[in-house]
């Protein structure tokens, strides 16, 4: 396999989510609503389904050119608090000459919402069995995986463990690569007024205040994150992408909160897939002889597919394209 790097509890909560539909402006209708309009300017078939797994959990799935089975099929993850509708930019180009499949991770987006364990370990084990599950019920014998942010650390985390099914692995952005560091022994400590907000909101989740906020949640989107909707500017000059971005993430914290399990202070993993923080210079050194390309795409930020969406579809097709 070959990779590519692209630059509080459930139960103590729960009581908290049986009144967030009335609170917030939002459901499951209103989330299909807006992923469909973020799909909308799709111009080739997609053919979309609820793939069941286990304990009666389902995964929502996009898939362009199922049929064409002499190639191998590229698998889109998407990151935190995210979801399919996202890589609407992408979805059209990297479908050009093989199949792609893009879901919502367990516990995200139209996908199930059920407990996760409290436990890291066995938290990471829900996801990527989930994973597994689904290729298997897919049918998929190999794949390339492409993961972003949290989808990218899942990836690796499933490459890990089913190395036989994945023919390549591209990694965007990914979170949860490298250790923690040394706080003591930077230049620059962080701060005490930092470390004492951290300490204050740790027992919730990363997203909790944008349910807490009810009626006025679709407008905190659009104040504190309108880079959302320049990044989309191409296809769309209304709220389409920050309507979308509210509705995934003031369902159920599902997955939001096993994610919250699985950091320690500051955003950092409690289980890190590497202890250099050089991540993709170390696993080019960790893997003399493997394919390992570390490509920079200028004038991008963190949403590198959404930031430069041509150059990055560029660079995926010609990785795929590589592989056959």
């Amino acid at each position: 396999m070959s990779c590519l790097c692209l630059c509080r509890s459930w139960t103590s909560t729960a009581w908290i989510t049986s009144w967030l539909p009335s609170w917030c402006p939002t459901s499951q209708n209103q989330l299909k609503t807006a992923e469909e309009k973020m799909l909308q300017c799709i111009t080739g078939k997609v053919s979309q389904q609820y793939v069941p797994i286990s304990d009666g959990n389902m995964l929502w799935t996009l898939t362009l050119n199922g049929n064409m089975k002499n190639q191998t099929p590229l698998v889109l993850l998407h990151g935190f608090g995210g979801g399919v509708g996202l890589w609407a930019l992408n979805l059209d180009a990297l479908a050009q000459q093989r199949p792609v499949y893009a879901f919502d991770l367990l516990g995200f987006g139209q996908s199930s919402r059920p407990y996760f364990s409290s436990d890291a370990k066995e938290a990471e084990a829900q996801f990527v069995d989930s994973i597994e599950q689904w290729r298997a019920k897919v049918g998929l014998e190999a794949m390339v995986m492409l993961g972003h942010n949290f989808g990218g650390y899942l990836a690796a985390a499933y490459s890990l463990k089913y190395p036989t099914r994945v023919k390549h692995m591209v990694l965007v952005e990914p979170w949860g690569l490298p250790e923690r560091p040394d706080t003591e022994d930077q230049d620059r400590p962080i701060p005490v007024w930092i470390k004492a907000l951290g300490a204050m909101l740790s027992p919730f989740n990363p997203l909790a205040g944008l349910r807490l906020v009810g009626p006025l949640g679709p407008t905190l989107v659009s104040t504190l994150r309108p880079d959302f909707k320049k990044k989309y500017l191409s296809m769309f000059n209304d709220d389409t992408v920050t309507e979308y971005i509210y509705h995934l993430n003031v369902q159920t914290p599902s997955g939001e909160t096993a994610f919250k399990n699985m950091t320690i202070p500051y955003g950092w993993a409690k289980r890190p897939m590497l202890i250099d923080g050089n991540s993709g210079n170390a696993i080019k050194e960790m893997r003399p002889n493997s394919h390992v390309e570390i490509i920079a795409i200028r004038g991008a930020g963190h949403y590198v597919y959404a930031d430069q969406p041509e150059d990055f579809n560029h660079r995926v097709l010609q990785v795929c394209d590589a592989l056959g």
